[in-house]
């Protein structure tokens, strides 16, 4: 079924109305096609849904169709997934919920595009800083950090996975992001979380963010494929890493097959990896796994 826009049918709202919460106003997808949709940009559609299970899964299961570029947001997602299949959900309009369509191609080495999440957080982070006037730091791989109260506490997640029937370089890449904007206090889905609203951002108007974020990724992006995915020759690996509140603090790496290492992170190396020093005085690098921060910075 093709996506139709947010403003086609207010009646497919839960609420019935999409003006029933004056705070949470719908996306204004018009003009963000105007502002994003350009010949010779990175941008090649932007479609919003009332509501889906997972932008991600969406957005994947036609990646074969679309060329790359594709933007598809939620109003709300019932069945958003985060790592490790993590499930998650929130109030309608209360953030921004997106995946976008990338299709780096022969000219970014295959091994080279772990680092799409990264670069993703990056850029997320640096629109959010211009747009909203919040310092957000990256946990390394795919948290999103703000500060509530004096605490650290999560706003938003990166979900990377591969997409479409090729292989190698044929294939693609969807990138799903989750900010939580204007969640209250009382609609916290677990403890530790947050939103830019809790965090006292100067703006909340979603259209604003959300421009400010797709346009930061098409300029990183854009950067990381000149160099053909260099981490070092695009700046990519050290803006990461003075952004990275993973870094510096001990951390426990819970690894696949009920294995765990503890340490301190010490770097992230070319590939991406969090590079961990153990009291073994061993240097280990973590490709994949869930990082658990053991004390504050």
């Amino acid at each position: 079924m093709t996506p139709r826009d947010a403003s086609d049918d207010s009646s497919d709202l839960p609420e019935g109305n999409r003006w029933s919460d004056l705070e949470r106003p719908p996306l204004n997808v018009a003009s963000l096609r105007r502002a994003l949709v350009r010949d010779g940009g990175l941008w090649t559609s932007l479609d919003v849904v009332p509501t889906t299970g997972s932008t991600n899964t969406d957005l994947a299961a036609r990646a074969d169709e679309l060329p790359e570029g594709a933007v598809l947001v939620a109003e709300e997602q019932s069945s958003g997934r985060g790592r490790l299949d993590r499930r998650w959900s929130a109030p309608a309009r209360s953030g921004l919920f997106f995946s976008v369509l990338l299709k780096p191609g022969a000219a970014v080495p295959v091994e080279r595009w772990g680092w799409l999440p990264l670069l993703t957080g990056v850029a997320v982070a640096t629109g959010l800083s211009r747009a909203a006037g919040v310092d957000t730091a990256l946990k390394w791989p795919n948290d999103l950090l703000v500060t509530v109260g004096g605490e650290e506490r999560k706003a938003g997640g990166i979900l990377a996975e591969r997409a479409g029937s090729g292989s190698g370089a044929g294939g693609g890449v969807v990138v799903g992001v989750g900010i939580n904007v204007t969640l209250r206090e009382d609609e916290l889905p677990v403890p530790g979380a947050g939103s830019l609203a809790l965090a006292g951002a100067a703006s909340t108007d979603r259209d604003t963010v959300l421009r400010a974020v797709l346009r930061s990724l098409e300029q990183w992006y854009g950067d990381w494929r000149t160099a053909e995915g260099d981490p070092l020759a695009s700046r990519l690996q050290e803006t990461y890493a003075a952004g990275c509140a993973t870094l510096g603090r001990k951390v426990r790496a819970e690894l696949p097959g009920d294995r765990s290492i503890t340490g301190e992170a010490v770097a992230v190396d070319g590939d991406g990896r969090l590079v961990l020093a153990t009291e073994d005085g061993v240097q280990e690098p973590v490709g994949a796994g869930d990082v658990v921060h053991l004390r504050g910075a």
